[in-house]
């Protein structure tokens, strides 16, 4: 973003129907940081969040992402510096801590809260977890329940269902749900989950119509913002989580990841769209 690199001033773009938004930065050097927030500020977002959870090596070898529970002090005293650099809220994402034997989440609450952050988001994994095995919510419940804390604090991990997001929320007592990977390729998990807040019912699933209309979207706004190849490049791995657990997907699977011409393409998803017309997916849902 300091560098002024096309991609990244290019996600400053902000519209009016996406709104509210956050824009989150990382980093591991303090002037870069604070230029990164001052850009971030003149794009107007509502929120400037921090992330201290992203795990992949080419991040975190720099000590920035997750690398930085290797160094709380550095953690806090960059936080302090982007808080009292910007005149927007500052948020934090972040990991439990480097590995199981570095868990200092319920101290890091404290501190980043005291230099100013304005709410927590707390991946329940630590960095070396990456995404394996089970996220344990029960250390966001101690950050919850420490009577020092008093900003929002959000759950994040493993939740992928409404009553899975309903029932953490409630035995765990986070003001928030953070969705990740449930919502790629599946955005209509976030309506799932509030309908089932507001009544307590499951909405159906989305039909064959619905999903397809996503995809075509997905891969028109791509091109439109990335071009062409990028665009068709980029869409490619979404296509398995829009249509998965759809029974003989798997011919048309291959021509959407191999096809490089967008009518070809948007021919493959009218035919998934004719063929699967009116199908169940009920089904496909309980076993998933």
């Amino acid at each position: 973003m300091i560098r002024d690199a096309h991609k990244s001033v290019q996600k400053l773009d902000i519209y009016d129907e996406e709104r509210p938004i956050g824009v989150q930065i990382f980093g591991a050097e303090l002037d870069s940081m604070m230029k990164a927030a001052e850009i971030v500020e003149a794009a107007q977002p509502e929120i400037l969040d921090i992330n201290y959870g992203c795990p992949v090596q080419k991040v975190v070898c720099k000590l920035a992402g997750a690398g930085i529970l290797k160094d709380i002090p550095k953690m806090v005293a960059l936080t302090e510096a982007v808080v009292k650099s910007t005149r927007l809220p500052v948020t934090v994402k972040t990991r439990l801590g480097w590995d199981h034997s570095s868990i200092f989440i319920e101290e890091v609450a404290e501190r980043l809260q005291d230099v100013g952050i304005q709410a927590l988001s707390i991946h329940a994994r630590t960095r070396s977890q990456m995404y394996k095995g089970e996220a344990d919510w029960s250390w966001i419940a101690k950050v919850k329940n420490n009577p020092r804390i008093h900003i929002p604090i959000f759950g994040n991990g493993d939740i992928d269902s409404p009553q899975k997001a309903v029932a953490y929320r409630n035995r765990y007592e986070v003001d928030g749900i953070m969705i990740g990977r449930a919502s790629i390729g599946y955005p209509w998990i976030f309506r799932e989950i509030k309908h089932y807040v507001r009544t307590g019912e499951l909405l159906p699933p989305p039909s064959t119509e619905e999903r397809v209309a996503a995809a075509r979207q997905h891969l028109q706004s791509a091109i439109g913002w990335k071009g062409r190849k990028l665009g068709i490049l980029e869409t490619r791995r979404h296509y398995a989580n829009y249509f998965r657990g759809l029974p003989g997907i798997k011919e048309f699977r291959k021509e959407l990841v191999t096809l490089e011409q967008e009518e070809l393409i948007l021919e493959v998803l009218h035919q998934i769209e004719t063929r699967f017309a009116g199908y169940s997916w009920e089904a496909v849902a309980l076993e998933v």
